[in-house]
């Protein structure tokens, strides 16, 4: 019989390496996602690699992204500001000088928002951009509460101490209490306390002192202070208030109370009236008729 060539179909000794080699998991992981990942990035290397097919590219991305921009809905035609005052919404509009249209892209609005949140008279802020292109401003303006005078000048606080805006005239806001003096706008909660614990002697009262940075004195109209301790200070006046009351205290030819030392008041009395109560005294030490 003649001699026949078989095909042998046992694997080549490559062909079983490759089929075992392609079993193993990590190596099926780099065929099928990275090499396409080094392809990529070896194509992308090789078409940048050219300084004006880069430039080209850039270009391109730069005209897409202006072009999206610059479409009408994304563009911002007006400010609207609500909560605030005429004053406080000019100041509002000078700090913000933002040329309209503009698109909403280039608007920075947490700068924006401290920018305005920075004002004096600004004690919170909301920045949005409404439908319809329209940049809403909504501002909760401070409340001035009291009247601070310092170094000749007069500022107008909230109730917190928080400087609101500058004040021309005392005659501006005769509505609002005064209190002087250098550190006095730390303490504007105590004063507002002072003023409310007053009763029947708020209308007398000119300002609070702030006198070393330590503590109160009331100054009343007629020339009349109360000298008040550094703690314990509305306790102080109410005490001064029930003398007033049940005496008749300050209706008379005094000039100052000296709360210092709460267990111990003190009155100063004015030169004619310390002189009437010397010459008044006979030998023995009893005054007389």
């Amino acid at each position: 019989m003649p001699h026949l060539n078989r095909r042998d179909p046992a694997p080549s000794r490559l062909s079983y390496r490759l089929h075992r080699l392609w079993l193993t998991p990590l190596f099926r992981f780099f065929m099928r996602s990275g090499m396409p990942v080094i392809v990529v990035a070896l194509a992308a290397w090789a078409y940048l690699a050219n300084e004006e097919r880069r430039d080209a590219l850039m270009l391109s991305l730069s005209e897409i992204r202006q072009s999206i921009e610059d479409r009408p809905e994304f563009m911002v035609k007006l400010m609207a500001i609500d909560g605030a005052s005429t004053e406080l919404g000019q100041d509002i509009r000078e700090v913000l000088p933002v040329d309209f249209p503009v698109s909403s892209f280039d608007l920075d609005l947490d700068e924006m928002h401290r920018t305005i949140s920075g004002l004096d008279a600004v004690a919170k802020a909301d920045l949005r951009v409404r439908p319809g292109g329209i940049l809403q401003i909504t501002v909760t303006e401070r409340e001035p509460a009291i009247v601070w005078r310092v170094h000749d000048q007069l500022e107008l606080l909230d109730a917190t101490g928080h400087r609101v805006a500058p004040l021309e005239t005392r005659g501006d806001r005769p509505d609002l209490p005064l209190i002087a003096g250098i550190g006095a706008d730390r303490y504007v909660g105590e004063a507002l306390e002072l003023y409310a614990a007053a009763g029947p002697l708020q209308p007398r009262i000119r300002g609070l002192m702030r006198v070393g940075e330590r503590r109160w004195t009331v100054v009343l109209d007629q020339n009349q202070m109360i000298l008040l301790p550094e703690k314990g200070a509305v306790t102080a006046l109410l005490r001064v208030e029930a003398l007033h009351t049940a005496e008749d205290m300050l209706a008379r030819d005094v000039r100052a109370v000296d709360m210092r030392q709460p267990g111990r008041p003190t009155l100063r009395l004015s030169q004619p009236a310390a002189q009437d109560l010397l010459y008044s005294r006979t030998p023995d030490g009893d005054t007389q008729g």
